[in-house]
C-alpha cells in the first residue's frame, strides 16, 4: 500500500503566518496568570530565560526540520535518532501539547465573545469555534494557511496599535509596584505562563512536508516568526503592565478571580470601557486568539496524522481525505479530545499540561539533535544551527530545568501528565511493539 502523502503548497510567507499565528494568542491571554504567581519581576525573569530557550531551540529545531521535512516533526527526529520508544515519547509529548493548547484558547474565544453577547454561553461559543475551524482545516491546507496569514497580520497590527495607545501612559513605577509578591520562587511558578508567550512555534516543522523547497523555506519561516514574536512579547508585556501595575491586568475591578482578558483590562484604564476604540481593538483582538487556535489545530492534525500513518494509533487517523488531501480523520479525533478537555473549565491547568508536553518535546528533540550529529555526520543538512554546540545545549539545559521546576510547583498536574504518557506507552508497548514482534517472527518462519 502506498504511503499517504500531503500536498506541497506552502512558501516562506505562509510559514511566517503559521509560525506567528500559532503563538500570537499567548500575547492576548494566559501570560497574565503568571503575574499572580511571580509578579512583574518574577514573570519577567522567567520570560527572559524562556525566550533564550526558544531562540536557541528554534534555530536548532530548524536544522532538524530542514534535514527531515516530515509531518511528524519531533516524532520523526527522535524515531530516527533514538529509536522507536523514544520516538513514541517525543511524538506523544507533541500531540499532548498541540491537543491541549486549543481548548484553553477556545475558552478565551468564548470569553471574548461573551463580552459582546452575554446571552450566548461561553462554552457553547467555544465548541462552535472548534467545529468551524476544524472544518476549515479539513477543507484544504492552502485555504487554511491563507486564512491563517490574513488573521495573523491583522492580529499583529492590533498588538502594535495596542502598544501605541498604552505606551504613552507607561509608568516605570507601575512595573516595580509589588514586583515580587511571592519571592523568587514565584519566578519558577510563573514558568508555564512565560512558555505560553511562545508555545507551539515548533508547529512550523509539522507542515514541512507540505512546504515547497522545505530545505530553504522552513528556516525562513522559523527565523522570521521567532524574531517577530520576541518583539511582540516585549511590547505587550511592557505596555500592558506599565499602565496601572500587574494586578490591573490580572484581576477585574472588584473581583478576586483572574481574567482571561488582560489587554481589555489595560485598555480600560487608558480609553475607558465605553470608548469606541476600546470595542474596536477588542474585536480585532479576537483575531489573535483565532489565529493561534486555527494554527495549532492545523499542526496538531499533522502530528496525529503521522502517528496514524506509522500505526502507533489506529491507522484511520493516518489517512488523507480523498478530496481535500488533508488529515481529516486526525483533525476530527483531535477536536473530540479538545472538546472533552474544554468541558473541564480549567484554563490554567490545561495550559500547564500543554507546557509539560512542550518541554518534554524540546528535551527529546535536542537529545535527538546531538545524536544525529554524532551518528549521521554526513546527513544532508541544508541549514546548520549557528554557534553549535552552544545553541542546542542551552535549549536542552533550560528546558530540563524548566520541566523540573514545573513538576515541583505543579505536582498534581505533573502526575496527570505523566500518567497520560504512561498509559499511552502501555498501549504502544502491548498493542504496537508486540504486534510488530509477532509479525516479524511469523515472517522469519514462513
Amino acid at each position: 500500500m502506498a504511503e499517504a502523502k500531503l500536498k506541497q503548497t506552502l512558501g516562506p510567507v505562509l510559514l511566517w503566518g503559521i509560525g506567528v499565528g500559532l503563538v500570537i494568542s499567548g500575547m492576548y491571554f494566559g501570560w497574565n496568570l503568571g503575574l499572580a504567581e511571580g509578579g512583574t519581576a518574577g514573570l519577567a525573569a522567567a520570560t527572559v530565560v524562556i525566550a533564550i530557550m526558544y531562540i536557541t531551540f528554534t534555530f536548532s529545531y530548524s536544522e532538524l526540520a530542514c534535514a527531515i521535512p516530515k509531518a511528524g516533526g519531533a516524532f520523526d527526529y527522535a524515531d530516527r535518532a533514538l529509536g522507536k520508544r523514544m520516538g513514541f515519547f517525543g511524538g506523544m509529548a507533541q500531540i499532548i501539547e498541540f491537543v491541549f493548547a486549543p481548548p484553553a484558547i477556545a475558552a478565551a474565544i468564548g470569553a471574548y465573545f461573551h463580552l459582546y453577547f452575554p446571552a450566548l454561553p461561553t462554552l457553547g461559543i467555544a465548541i462552535v469555534a472548534y467545529i468551524i475551524f476544524t472544518l476549515l482545516n479539513i477543507s484544504g491546507v492552502k485555504t487554511a494557511t491563507t486564512f491563517e496569514l490574513i488573521v495573523t497580520v491583522l492580529a499583529v497590527a492590533e498588538l502594535l496599535i495596542f502598544a501605541g495607545i498604552t505606551l504613552p501612559e507607561f509608568e516605570f513605577a507601575d512595573l516595580t509596584q509589588n514586583a515580587l509578591p511571592n519571592g523568587w520562587g514565584g519566578a519558577f511558578a510563573a514558568i508555564p505562563f512565560a512558555i505560553w508567550f511562545f508555545l507551539a512555534i515548533e508547529g512550523v516543522a509539522n507542515v514541512a512536508e507540505e512546504t515547497i523547497n522545505p530545505q530553504r523555506n522552513v528556516m525562513l519561516g522559523f527565523g522570521s516568526a521567532i524574531f517577530t514574536l520576541v518583539i511582540l512579547c516585549v511590547l505587550t508585556f511592557s505596555s500592558a503592565v506599565g499602565v496601572a501595575g500587574w494586578e490591573a491586568v490580572v484581576y477585574p475591578e472588584g473581583s478576586a478571580e483572574a481574567s482571561d482578558s488582560p489587554l481589555p483590562l489595560a485598555l480600560s484604564y487608558v480609553v475607558g470601557a465605553e470608548s469606541w476604540l476600546y470595542h474596536l481593538l477588542i474585536s480585532v483582538g479576537l483575531l489573535g486568539l483565532i489565529a493561534s487556535f486555527h494554527g495549532i489545530i492545523l499542526a496538531a492534525g499533522r502530528a496525529t496524522f503521522e502517528f496514524g500513518r506509522v500505526g502507533y494509533v489506529p491507522r484511520l487517523l493516518g489517512k488523507v481525505h480523498p478530496r481535500f488531501q488533508t488529515p481529516a480523520y486526525a483533525l476530527a479525533a483531535n477536536m473530540f479530545i479538545g472538546i472533552v478537555a474544554l468541558l473541564s473549565g480549567k484554563t490554567g491547568e490545561i495550559i500547564t499540561i500543554a507546557c509539560f508536553g512542550a518541554l518534554t518535546l524540546y528535551i527529546i528533540s535536542m537529545i535527538s539533535f546531538f545524536m544525529l550529529r554524532k551518528r549521521e555526520p554526513d546527513m544532508k543538512r541544508p541549514f546548520r544551527v549557528p554557534f553549535y554546540p552552544a545553541f542546542p545545549a542551552i535549549a536542552l539545559v533550560i528546558a530540563t530545568i524548566a520541566l523540573i521546576a514545573m513538576t515541583v510547583y505543579n505536582l498534581i498536574i505533573a502526575l496527570i501528565y505523566f500518567s497520560i504518557m504512561l498509559l499511552a506507552y502501555g498501549y504502544f508497548h502491548f498493542f504496537v511493539l508486540r504486534k510488530e514482534k509477532k509479525e516479524t517472527v511469523v515472517t522469519e518462519h514462513s
